[in-house]
């Protein structure tokens, strides 16, 4: 068996899902090493833009920061090995036993995301009116003036009386109520 091939996430027999808290930002080399070791894991992600040295670039990151889930049979599996695995902080446990995850918890989550979501965009349209979520000019109300498919916006906003165009991107817009 290829220790790389992914598993089904489906849960068969006493399989349950548990909670593993990563290293910072170690989550994709504990994935891969629990993984060698025959362990199915879940380790949700989404797109995220973020913005360095005026670029910005679209990078998948983790839904749930140095988390990820588990399939252990604790009667089958070797569990105690998860504690030591490269990338591995801890195993969530409650008297010395791994904790479960209440069921359908994590099959929702697989459901919902389907390993990659998209950050949220809320459909603007040109000439729509936007509040700006973030940054210097956050609560802000303006209008959409320009969209482009890098993800970047022009709204112009009223500033000191005086209709100023700024560029900012789009996740940091929604629709003004």
């Amino acid at each position: 068996m290829n220790p790389f091939a992914r598993r089904p996430l489906e849960l068969e027999g006493d399989e349950r899902w548990f909670l593993v808290h990563t290293l910072p930002k170690s989550e994709r080399r504990a994935e891969v090493h629990l993984r060698f070791q025959g362990f199915a894991t879940y380790f949700p992600q989404i797109n995220r833009t973020i913005r360095h040295a005026r670029r910005f670039r679209n990078v998948q990151a983790p839904l749930f920061p140095r988390y990820m889930f588990l399939i252990l049979d604790l009667s089958r599996d070797r569990w105690l090995s998860v504690r030591s695995t490269i990338g591995v902080s801890t195993l969530f446990t409650c008297e010395g036993r791994p904790t479960p995850i209440p069921a359908g918890v994590v099959e929702d989550l697989i459901s919902y995301y389907d390993q990659t979501v998209e950050s949220p965009d809320f459909g603007l349209a040109r000439g729509q009116s936007v509040r700006v979520l973030s940054g210097p000019f956050a609560e802000l109300i303006g209008t959409l003036d320009r969209l482009d498919a890098g993800g970047r916006t022009r709204v112009l906003l009223e500033i000191m009386s005086t209709v100023v165009p700024v560029t900012i991107h789009r996740q940091a817009l929604c629709p003004a109520a």
